[in-house]
C-alpha cells in the first residue's frame, strides 16, 4: 500500500472517529459469509456503523486525536473491527446478542471507549450493557425532580376537592 494511500485512510478513520461519540473494538475474525453480512445489516438496523480496520493505522488515526488513547493500544492485537455509535450501549447489546446466536462466539469485545471512559477486555461486556447515556440519566434525574412537585399539586388539588365536597355537603343539610 502506497504512503499516499495510507495517509488518506488515517484522514478517514480520524474523521469517521470524530463523527461519533462512542466505538468499541471487537474481534469477528472466523465469522462466516452470511454472518458477517447479518452482522453488518444489524449494525445498519440500529444505526451502528462496522468497520474492518488495520491495527497500525487505527492507531495512528488514534495518536492524532485529542483524547489520549494509549490505554486502548494494547487490544490492537489480531483481527480488529470498529464499532461506532452514538448510543453508548448499542454496540455492547450487539456484540453480546450476536456472539450468543453466532456458531463462533463472535464477535469478542477487546476494548471500548464509552461515555468518555475505557474499558478493556471480554469481561467489560456486561457492564457496558448495562451502562446509561448520559441522556437517560438526565432524564431520570428530571423524573426524579419533578416527582415532589407533582405530589404537592396532586395534594392541593385533592384537598380543594375535599373541601369543595364538605361544603356541598354542608350547604344540602
Amino acid at each position: 500500500m502506497k504512503k499516499e494511500d495510507k495517509s488518506a485512510i488515517i484522514k478517514q478513520l480520524e474523521s469517521t472517529i470524530n463523527e461519533y461519540a462512542h466505538f468499541y473494538l471487537a474481534d469477528i475474525g472466523g465469522l462466516n459469509a452470511a454472518e458477517t453480512s447479518e452482522l453488518r445489516r444489524v449494525c445498519y438496523k440500529q444505526d451502528i456503523k462496522l468497520l474492518v480496520v488495520k491495527n497500525t493505522l487505527l492507531q495512528k488515526a488514534l495518536d492524532s486525536s485529542a483524547v489520549d488513547f494509549t490505554e486502548i493500544y494494547g487490544s490492537l492485537k489480531g483481527e480488529t473491527s470498529m464499532l461506532l455509535s452514538n448510543i453508548g450501549n448499542a454496540p455492547a447489546k450487539l456484540i453480546k446478542d450476536f456472539s450468543k446466536a453466532s456458531k463462533s462466539k463472535k464477535p469478542v469485545l477487546k476494548a471500548a471507549y464509552v461515555e468518555e471512559s475505557f474499558y478493556i477486555g471480554e469481561n467489560q461486556l456486561d457492564a457496558l450493557v448495562s451502562i446509561k447515556s448520559k441522556n437517560e440519566l438526565l432524564g431520570e434525574l428530571i423524573g426524579l425532580l419533578q416527582s415532589p412537585a407533582k405530589n404537592v399539586v396532586s395534594a392541593l388539588q385533592s384537598g380543594g376537592n375535599t373541601i369543595h365536597g364538605v361544603l356541598k355537603t354542608l350547604a344540602e343539610r
